[in-house]
């Protein structure tokens, strides 16, 4: 029982920490500016990550193309692993680290905005394909956990979650994706 209140109240403890960082808090509300704005110059947005931040970026992804609280029409945004054909096709012809950076050379165009989720911040993929991204003039956002690793000196935004702890900082990462789904739907369909 004590190592469930435990897990409980360290995940709430994080999120306090995200409540009281206003800078942290800005950057949310302005990644989700920049999504409304994307969104309302026919732009897309591709999301990209490894393991549960793949998982989270399907699940972000999935919330703006079908719907987040309402019916509504859809949003064009992509997880980048989805097609496993692709991604083995790839790694085993190139590199894992070239999944993600071909597939936003394929996909991605100026405006566009690219979300790479990595709690360390350090994937190898998910920085190859910011790079591509800012070399194309997409929007880049990392989302990662405290010390923002190496993604922080590439990204235009970092939502770096205050915790060196995996769950915490994957649990934080679907708030704040769902916060950002709930003000883009709101700003874009008046709900």
């Amino acid at each position: 029982m004590e190592k469930i209140i435990s897990a409980i109240n360290n995940s709430i403890d994080v999120k306090k920490r995200i409540v009281e960082n206003k800078t942290l808090l800005e950057t949310i509300l302005k990644v989700a500016e920049e999504i409304v704005l994307a969104f309302k110059n026919d732009k897309k947005v591709l999301f990209c990550g490894n393991v549960g931040s793949a998982a989270d970026a399907q699940h972000l992804a999935a919330e703006l193309s079908g719907r987040f609280y309402f019916d509504r029409e859809p949003l064009f945004a992509e997880a980048l692993h989805v097609n496993t054909s692709y991604l083995t096709a790839v790694a085993n012809d190139y590199s894992y680290d070239e999944v993600y950076s071909r597939l936003v050379k394929a996909k991605g165009r100026k405006g566009d905005i690219l979300i790479g989720i990595s709690t360390s911040g350090n994937s190898k993929n998910v920085i190859k394909a910011i790079e591509v991204a800012n070399n194309i003039g997409m929007i880049t956002v990392g989302m990662t956990g405290e010390t923002g690793g190496k993604m922080k000196d590439v990204c235009k935004y970092l939502i770096n979650v205050p915790s060196k702890d995996t769950p915490r900082i994957q649990e934080a990462h679907i708030m704040i994706g769902h916060i950002i789904c709930e003000i883009v739907e709101k700003e874009l369909f008046n709900g």
